[in-house]
């Protein structure tokens, strides 16, 4: 049981979608729990803070631009709900891909963040033509 309230999970919500907005890759993983899951839902989850800031170091290596335009924010059983679009230019490349993200919170930080999208449209976007063997 969160011990936050549904305002209090929706701007925690937001001030990481501002994060990654501003590329703030500290905050982003400051945000989520020393045991916290980042998992897109097509790979292998990325579990604690340290494999969580090894993964924003490599995106924040090439990223030169997100915006993460937010369709629709809601909170369903206790989990915030998030629809949409990642706007981005990644190593000379521009990309858009409409997602959906599930965010569980608790203490004021966030424990575990699925996303949903396709991920052949991310990775053209990203100019990536192999998929790391994944």
């Amino acid at each position: 049981m969160s011990t936050m309230t549904d305002d209090q999970k929706l701007d925690l919500s937001r001030r990481m979608f501002e994060a990654w907005d501003t590329m703030d890759w500290d905050a982003v993983v400051d945000l989520f729990a020393d045991d916290g899951v980042l998992h897109s839902v097509m790979q292998e989850p990325v579990v604690g803070r340290a494999a969580i800031a090894e993964r924003m170091a490599i995106l924040g290596s090439k990223a030169e631009r997100i915006t993460l335009h937010v369709k629709a924010l809601g909170i369903i059983d206790g989990r915030v709900f998030v629809e949409r679009v990642d706007d981005f230019d990644f190593d000379g490349h521009h990309g858009e891909v409409p997602v959906v993200g599930i965010l569980r919170m608790d203490d004021g930080k966030i424990t575990e963040w699925l996303e949903y999208y396709d991920r052949p449209t991310l990775l053209a976007g990203m100019g990536i033509t192999d998929d790391f063997g994944h």
